[in-house]
């Protein structure tokens, strides 16, 4: 009797842990390119929009509208590979995007929060009055 190969089994990405090398390969970049790039938007995205507007308050908040989407999009971008990184089990490539995703969320909340601050109407106004 010939004895025949056992069928090869698919492989699933979450059957084994992904090898430390190439998950360090991957997590290590992608967190410098996310943490410079949110850092780089502050400074020059926003900033030097802010400095060019020369107190021009329509400007300064286009610019700080455009900075939230930003890095709302940016939240997204990262969320997504660390679904996909868990999926793999690529634990390293997991802690980094997260790690990123907290610095965009508590980036996005203190632009949100600026942009609260510095947009209430003083107390005692009322709202659809002319000088509110």
């Amino acid at each position: 009797m010939t004895d025949t190969l056992p069928a090869p089994g698919r492989r699933r990405p979450w059957s084994h842990r992904t090898r430390l090398g190439v998950d360090l390969a991957i997590a290590i970049p992608l967190l410098l390119l996310a943490t410079a790039w949110l850092v780089l938007d502050w400074i020059y995205g926003y900033g030097l929009e802010v400095w060019a507007a020369q107190g021009a308050q329509a400007q300064i908040d286009a610019a700080g509208l455009a900075h939230i989407g930003r890095v709302r999009m940016v939240l997204i971008a990262v969320l997504m590979p660390a679904v996909l990184a868990a999926i793999f089990r690529a634990r390293w490539t997991v802690i980094a995007h997260l790690l990123v995703a907290l610095l965009a969320g508590v980036s996005l909340a203190a632009a949100q929060y600026e942009w609260e601050h510095s947009h209430t109407p003083p107390p005692g106004c009322i709202r659809y009055s002319a000088n509110c």
